[in-house]
């Protein structure tokens, strides 16, 4: 049983009219399987070229029962691989929708306004009159120059968007450390902007302003021995300049000699050194700093929304492609040549999915003769090169067969 969370994509023979066989399959899913027509729509599967295959050619099982292997090695080869790459190829795709979440803080009416396939939602990419793009993938190419070809192109993709990700997501880091020395407690937050020249002892050559954050609960204590931490402490120097719900800052003026002793003995009494020197040009530069890195987060921000749509609506678009040349590959391992098949694209609800399969089951029960189902394995032999056959291809004999050919698009983006 195939997943109620995606989009199924079916491939049969076409033994006849293409027309007549959707226009019989509609009604049934209507009125069995209560499938709206909407959800119901063609799905146009070229004939590609098939290599060195020639016609008439055997369906797989048939093949496999007669030791016949030679002539459809490559395109076993070339189905073992579609395997792996519809996974990578789901996973871009997959990027790209995370990418846009993060963009979009989690807010499902945003992303449904970003995630569009040629500015048009996803649905009705494939359910309104889907075709294969021949402009930019030929079919008069090989299989696997097309597939070589898509593999590319959702290469690059997937490496643009890492590199656009990883630019972002450094620049964001470094804004949010700058955003929260701004938003701690007066023990770690930055003190441009909360404290004024007036606040320092200036152009001395003995004296120093020092900046304390200390807790609440010592501030008693703080002012009742401060002036004998050390040697050479200002007597009632210290000066109250900010205060929040856990620590006190405050100003005290000491000699520049007994700078680190004061230090030192502040931290014995958990009394915390702000390491801070007034300056105006490194206030400013801060400032500067935390502007141009905003303006900078928030254009990256723009480009990497940008892009990532583009690269959904891409990458999307690929994924489809490639799922079409799976169907197409299976139908011809399954069925054998000439290579006419049917393709039907249905978007079950959740509901209803198990009574619109055993729908297609039925219909596409008289293809169970020519089918290649798991349960059914090529008869043991005791000659050797027919065991070794069977072991090599063990991957095709192991997967979930229907009477039909079926592939998934999951639905990545709810």
């Amino acid at each position: 049983m195939p997943s109620d969370q995606s989009t199924w994509l079916i491939a049969v023979p076409q033994d006849g009219d293409s027309e007549g066989l959707f226009q019989e399959l509609a009604p049934k899913l209507a009125s069995q399987a209560k499938l709206p027509l909407r959800d119901l729509a063609q799905l146009p599967i070229p004939s590609f070229k098939v290599g060195r295959l020639q016609p008439p050619i055997l369906p797989l099982r048939r093949l496999m029962v007669q030791g016949q292997t030679g002539t459809l090695d490559s395109l076993i080869g070339l189905s073992e691989d579609l395997t792996k790459l519809d996974g990578t190829f789901t996973a871009t795709v997959a990027k790209a929708v995370d990418t846009l979440r993060n963009l979009l803080n989690n807010d499902p009416a945003k992303l449904a306004q970003n995630v569009l396939v040629d500015e048009r939602p996803v649905d009705s990419y494939i359910m309104s009159e889907w075709r294969w793009n021949e402009s930019r993938y030929p079919v008069q190419r090989s299989l696997r120059e097309l597939v070589d070809g898509l593999t590319e192109e959702m290469t690059s993709i997937d490496n643009a968007l890492k590199n656009k990700v990883t630019n972002y997501n450094q620049v964001k880091g470094s804004l949010t450390q700058m955003q929260r020395k701004k938003t701690g407690n007066l023990s770690v937050r930055s003190l441009v902007d909360l404290v004024t020249v007036d606040d320092f002892v200036q152009d001395s050559e003995y004296l120093e302003t020092v900046l304390v954050a200390v807790p609440k609960n010592l501030i008693k204590e703080w002012l009742n021995s401060y002036e004998r931490l050390t040697a050479m402490v200002v007597p009632r120097s210290a000066k109250e300049l900010l205060a929040d719900d856990e620590f006190a800052l405050y100003s005290v003026v000491i000699f520049k000699r007994i700078h680190d002793d004061f230090v030192q003995k502040c931290r014995e009494r958990k009394f915390i050194v702000r390491d801070f020197v007034f300056s105006e040009e490194d206030m400013e530069r801060e400032r500067q700093e935390l502007e141009t890195t905003n303006a900078t987060e928030r254009e990256l921000w723009t480009d990497l929304l940008q892009s990532a749509r583009i690269n959904f609506s891409e990458s999307y678009q690929l994924l489809v492609h490639i799922k079409v040349i799976r169907l197409f590959v299976e139908s011809v391992l399954r069925y054998g040549l000439p290579s006419h098949y049917i393709g039907v694209a249905i978007k079950p609800d959740p509901k209803t999915a198990k009574k619109v399969f055993n729908v297609l089951q039925a219909q596409f029960a008289y293809l169970g003769p020519r089918s290649n189902p798991a349960h059914k394995r090529a008869p043991k032999k005791s000659n050797a090169p027919t065991e070794d056959f069977v072991g090599e291809y063990q991957s095709v004999l192991d997967q979930e067969f229907f009477d039909f050919v079926m592939y998934e698009v999951p639905w990545i983006v709810y």
